[in-house]
């Protein structure tokens, strides 16, 4: 995505008000989150011990050093915005690295070492912009999906050998894009698999792999559909005997087995409201930390909620700390010295956020559940709303980056 020139652009009074209110903002929380200013939009979001992993609309992946704040590698490769990434586990000391999987509006799907940056194959594969990938790790599966409304499945026994990956499995029954994907395994060769559009439509998928060492054969199998969402699921996290879903209807739900028959009566769970799209969500349940909070990004703002009740949950806590949508969101365990302690550290923990507004923020999660009082807001001193250059965006800009994350 290129700035777009200004010069010749007619611009509304209220366009120009959001542009100064946003570059009001960016001044006012510039130091909130230990910000890491990066060169693009963020459009995906990993971290894996102190390193985060960041997909960029500049068409690269960059990968970060939390501690420090530089950036480590830049993987270049894709012709178009990387909206997606994911990670293949190398067996230990195999004396092979980890692979990296990145999806793009290239359309294909690209397999890096992740310390050499080579790319190690490239898969053309869907006729329309690749949105989402997923790694099933006992499976042997990576699964992705895109603009062209269908979900593939992808045998990865021979990934990383230099050839594409090779399709094991089409699902063509969704009628829009397809912009989140998660999975619950059930065993090394079962799972179920859940798909969801941009009409927020929820399929879930059996998964069963064929007794044949041959030519091993999958055999998918529709076997329920959800539609509590209006429009777009933006997130899907699985865990816990739930599923967890973030969508741009401003809510967040969190649904038990939906292929499994409902518990007599059993008390339906609340959607949890939000006053604008709900992009991101970070069950911390269902991470390593096992705290009962759920973390969300709606719009600018990261929301911490108390879910040890599901069904009343209660917002603790809202951190102000982006100027444009929250894109990412999860968590860092941070090792950090004990001083006069050598050789002993403590693990504390942190919350990584990633926004349209080109930066990386790191949060300590004792932080963002008791916030500080939010910056003064200080007048502007700018007579016109039109003066001098900005970093914020543009009308042009916005409708791309629209089109960008899936806007209806």
């Amino acid at each position: 995505m290129q700035p777009a020139d200004k010069s010749n652009l007619l611009r509304s009074e209220a366009e120009l008000r959001l542009e100064q209110s946003r570059r009001d903002k960016a001044q006012r929380i510039k130091d909130l989150g230990s910000p890491i200013q990066i060169t693009g939009k963020a459009l995906a979001l990993e971290v894996r011990g102190s390193v985060a992993w960041v997909a960029e609309n500049t068409t690269v992946v960059r990968k970060l050093d939390l501690e420090t704040g530089n950036t480590l590698q830049l993987f270049k490769g894709h012709t178009a915005p990387v909206t997606s990434l994911a990670f293949v586990d190398r067996v230990p000391r195999s004396g092979k690295s980890d692979l990296l999987v990145t999806g793009s509006w290239d359309k294909t799907i690209k397999v890096w070492d992740t310390e050499t940056k080579q790319v190690l194959s490239s898969t053309d594969a869907h006729s329309d912009f690749v949105k989402a990938l997923h790694v099933v790790h006992p499976l042997g599966l990576l699964v992705s999906s895109g603009s062209d409304k269908v979900v593939r499945l992808w045998d990865l026994s021979s990934v990383g050998d230099g050839q594409p990956l090779k399709s094991v499995g089409v699902l063509t029954e969704h009628t829009r894009p397809v912009e989140a994907l998660e999975t619950r395994v059930l065993s090394e060769k079962a799972a179920v698999l859940y798909t969801a559009d941009t009409m927020g439509i929820i399929r879930a998928w059996d998964i069963t792999k064929e007794d044949d060492e041959a030519s091993p054969q999958w055999k998918i199998k529709l076997v329920d559909e959800l539609k509590h969402h209006r429009t777009r699921v933006d997130d899907m996290v699985h865990g816990d005997g739930h599923l967890w879903t973030a969508s741009t209807d401003e809510s967040v739900q969190i649904t038990p087995h939906p292929v499994l028959p409902p518990t007599p009566g059993a008390k339906a769970i609340s959607p949890i409201q939000h006053p604008t799209a709900v992009k991101t969500i970070l069950p911390l349940s269902l991470t390593s930390l096992g705290e009962p909070y759920l973390l969300t990004g709606s719009g600018d703002v990261i929301r911490v909620y108390d879910v040890s009740s599901l069904h009343e949950p209660e917002l603790i806590a809202e951190t102000d700390g982006h100027w444009h949508d929250v894109t990412g969101l999860r968590l860092w365990i941070r090792e950090a010295k004990i001083e006069g302690e050598p050789g002993k550290v403590r693990r504390e923990p942190w919350i990584v956020s990633t926004s349209l507004d080109g930066t990386l923020r790191r949060w300590k999660l004792i932080e963002l559940l008791h916030p500080p009082p939010p910056p003064p807001i200080v007048p502007s001193t700018k007579t016109k709303l039109a003066d001098a250059p900005m970093d914020v965006l543009d009308e042009q800009e916005e409708r791309e980056l629209a089109e960008l994350m899936g806007e209806d």
